[in-house]
C-alpha cells in the first residue's frame, strides 16, 4: 500500500486520480479547499477499495501547506507520491487578463506546486525514494490565443519540474510531468465543443497511476 497525496482532489482530474489510486488499495491524502467535495471523493475512494483522509488546505498559502505536511506525516508518514494537480484556468489574452488574474493563475498552478513539493521533498530524499508528479498541460510547451496567464503558468510548472528533477538525480526521488490535452472537466463548462473533442479525466488518471 502506497501513500499518495493529491492536490486539487475535490473534482476533475484530481478526483479521478485519487479514485484510480484507491482502486489499487492505496492510502490517499486528499487536499483541496472544498471540504464537502473532498468528503464525497473520499467516500468514492473508500468504495473503490482504498483508504482516504481529507485535508482542507489552501495550497497557495505557505503556512497552511506547512501545517498540511505536519498533519499528513502525523497521520501516515511521508507520502510515497505527491501529485501536484491543483490548477486554475481563466481564459483571456494578454490585453484581457488583469494583473490580478495573472497572479492568481500563477499562484494556483505554480506556487502551490513549489510549496507542496518543498514541504515533502527533504523527507523523500532522506528516505531515498519518492515520486513527484506535476500535472502540466500541452500549454506547458505550446502557446495559444486566449491563454496568456494559463500558458505562462503551465510553462513555469514544467520549468520547475525540470529543475527539481535535475536536483534529485541519484537520490531515488523521481519527478514526472504529464502534459494532457483538453480534458472534460469543469473548466470547459459552457463550451459548445463536442464531447469527443475531449479526453475523459479517467484516462489521465490511468496514466498517472
Amino acid at each position: 500500500m502506497s501513500l499518495v497525496l493529491v492536490t486539487g482532489a475535490s473534482r476533475g482530474i484530481g478526483a479521478a486520480v485519487a479514485e484510480a489510486f484507491a482502486a489499487r488499495g492505496d492510502r490517499l491524502a486528499l487536499v483541496a479547499r472544498d471540504a464537502d467535495a473532498l468528503a464525497e471523493v473520499a467516500r468514492r475512494c473508500t468504495e473503490a477499495g482504498g483508504e482516504a483522509r481529507v485535508f482542507v488546505c489552501d495550497v497557495t498559502d505557505g503556512a497552511a501547506v506547512d501545517a498540511l505536511a505536519t498533519s499528513v506525516r502525523d497521520w501516515a508518514g511521508t507520502p510515497d507520491a505527491v501529485v501536484n494537480n491543483a490548477g486554475l484556468f481563466e481564459p483571456g489574452g494578454i490585453l484581457e487578463t488583469s494583473p490580478e488574474a495573472f497572479r492568481r493563475q500563477m499562484e494556483v498552478n505554480v506556487v502551490s506546486a513549489f510549496l507542496v513539493t518543498r514541504a515533502f521533498l527533504a523527507a523523500m530524499r532522506a528516505r531515498g525514494s519518492g515520486r513527484i508528479l506535476m500535472m502540466g498541460s500541452v500549454a506547458s510547451i505550446r502557446g495559444y490565443p486566449g491563454g496568456a496567464a494559463y500558458g505562462a503558468a503551465k510553462h513555469a510548472l514544467l520549468g520547475l519540474a525540470r529543475s527539481v528533477r535535475q536536483e534529485m538525480l541519484g537520490t531515488g526521488v523521481s519527478v514526472t510531468t504529464l502534459l494532457p490535452g483538453a480534458t472534460r472537466t469543469g473548466s470547459w463548462d459552457g463550451t459548445d465543443l463536442p464531447d469527443d473533442r475531449f479526453m475523459p479525466p479517467e484516462d489521465i488518471a490511468r496514466v498517472a497511476v
